[in-house]
């Protein structure tokens, strides 16, 4: 009785170990949209048609966007506006003098497109100021401190927003400038966080 109990905890032991080295075996991986947009644009572009293949590719990757939780790219501080996206040069520090100007360059990622009545797709957020000082706390604050609107025949990724932040002499210190980012259409929040310091 007793050898028959350890005989049959050995195999129930067995049976467990196999269905977990089963179900250990990592699922195989398949070609997603974007591999199969890019096959496709592979194609058209081969048979000589540059334009379709383009195409195709924005399309496929708007619509791969469209997936994404909304969030924060890249973000600079910049010298002067950017000339498009993409195009700025970061500042070289984050050290400013007294009654410097703060301009960053933020990148959006994911935001929500919805359909207008003239058959365009568009896009907005709104975006939050809070300016924290080097124990977290909320030092002065605007909502909707900028408003942005696109409109168009396709999901644009190529999307920033130029903030432009002007402090009333304030006293030399650490701070963190926040933006918060709010997508219009679906509701959904990023935030922005950028350390800077004001010296003499």
């Amino acid at each position: 009785m007793f050898s028959l109990l350890l005989e049959s905890r050995a195999k129930a032991a067995f049976a467990a170990m196999l269905a977990f080295s089963v179900s250990a075996v990592p699922p195989v991986a398949t070609a997603g949209p974007l591999a199969d947009a890019a096959k496709k644009a592979e194609e058209l572009a081969a048979a000589g048609d540059p334009v379709g293949a383009h195409d195709l590719m924005r399309d496929a990757y708007g619509n791969f966007s469209a997936t994404l939780p909304f969030s924060i790219g890249r973000t600079a501080f910049v010298d002067k506006p950017p000339e498009g996206y993409g195009m700025f040069q970061p500042r070289e520090s984050n050290s400013f003098r007294p009654g410097e100007v703060l301009m960053s360059y933020v990148e959006p990622v994911g935001l929500t497109w919805k359909p207008t009545a003239d058959g365009k797709i568009e896009s907005a957020f709104t975006v939050d100021l809070e300016l924290l000082g080097d124990k977290g706390e909320i030092l002065a604050e605007q909502k909707a401190f900028g408003t942005f609107n696109f409109k168009g025949s396709f999901r644009n990724q190529e999307i920033f927003a130029n903030l432009t932040l002007d402090l009333d002499s304030p006293p030399e210190g650490t701070y963190v400038l926040r933006y918060r980012f709010r997508d219009a259409a679906s509701g959904a929040v990023a935030i922005s966080e950028q350390p800077f310091q004001i010296t003499p």
